[in-house]
């Protein structure tokens, strides 16, 4: 459980520095993400959470 919790904090903590060192570019991210259809954004989550996963299990293979 630690474990998860010290990567949620650490999601928080690069998302926060990168609100704080590029806001504009941050508004404009989430303004295309608006237009974007859902079944886009779907399929690249769905991506990046499986190469998020595997990156987890080469580290603590």
């Amino acid at each position: 459980m630690q474990d998860l919790l010290t990567a949620a904090a650490l999601v928080l903590v690069l998302e926060g520095v990168l609100w704080a060192l590029f806001p504009n570019g941050m508004k404009q991210a989430a303004a295309r993400a608006i237009v974007l259809d859902s079944g886009v954004l779907r399929t690249g989550g769905l991506i990046f959470a499986g190469i998020g996963v595997f990156v987890v299990w080469l580290i603590r293979g």
